[in-house]
């Protein structure tokens, strides 16, 4: 099981540096959704007997239905609409983006060991991969242009925090962790609406075209 959960958490950066290397906005919503699904296991797959056992198969469901299922087909219900398929001229190129995020997962591992931690049992790969899902999707938001991308790399950096919370899963009560959730998901829909404004007016998803919004 241990090295079961282990692969969990490598698959996990691997999907955030996959994330920065592709241009495919198809091949990239299909991943942050199949990152979403793994995500929602950890509940499970780090469940010790101080948890709650409905406590965890709760918040491992609630995060399934959002995360792995209905935001990705929201968002593919975006690119249809939009008729958009790749990201072809991002800030900063995908290879850079690329070496960028390897380089925060190096320093996230180099330095999560030194962090104050409420929960001195916690996985040793929980932190450094919560710290570098949530560097990767700073990246995707600042780097990209598209409006899909940005609201993928949205998603990305809550998932790192969703990975963060975890440590807290023993006192944090499910009422607010829901409360997370649904944040998550009012997030996504107004992002949704601001999209399809973006789309309507300039027939391009491109956020480089909100400079014409001038006096």
């Amino acid at each position: 099981m241990a090295s079961f959960v282990d692969l969990v958490f490598v698959l996990v950066v691997v999907i955030d540096l996959f994330l920065l290397a592709s241009s495919r906005l198809g091949a990239a919503i299909r991943t942050v959704a199949i990152q979403g699904a793994l995500l929602a296991a950890l509940p499970l797959l780090l469940l010790r007997e101080t948890h709650h056992l409905g406590h965890a198969i709760l918040l491992a469901g609630g995060a399934l239905a959002i995360k792995g299922l209905f935001i990705p087909w929201l968002m593919f219900r975006a690119i249809r609409e939009a008729s958009i398929r790749r990201e072809m001229e991002p800030i900063v190129g995908f290879v850079p983006s690329m070496v960028l995020g390897a380089v925060g997962v190096a320093l996230a591992f180099a330095f999560s060991s030194r962090l104050p931690l409420p929960d001195a049992g916690a996985h040793a790969f929980l932190v450094p991969t919560a710290l570098s899902t949530v560097w990767a999707g700073l990246l995707l938001v600042v780097t990209r242009k598209k409006a899909v991308s940005q609201v993928l790399g949205f998603l990305v950096l809550e998932n790192g925090v969703y990975v963060f919370g975890l440590l807290l899963s023993d006192v944090m009560p499910v009422m607010v962790e829901a409360g997370v959730l649904l944040d998550l998901f009012a997030a996504v829909f107004v992002m949704g609406i601001v999209m399809f404004h973006i789309n309507r007016e300039f027939s391009s998803l491109d956020t480089e075209k909100l400079s014409a919004l001038k006096d």
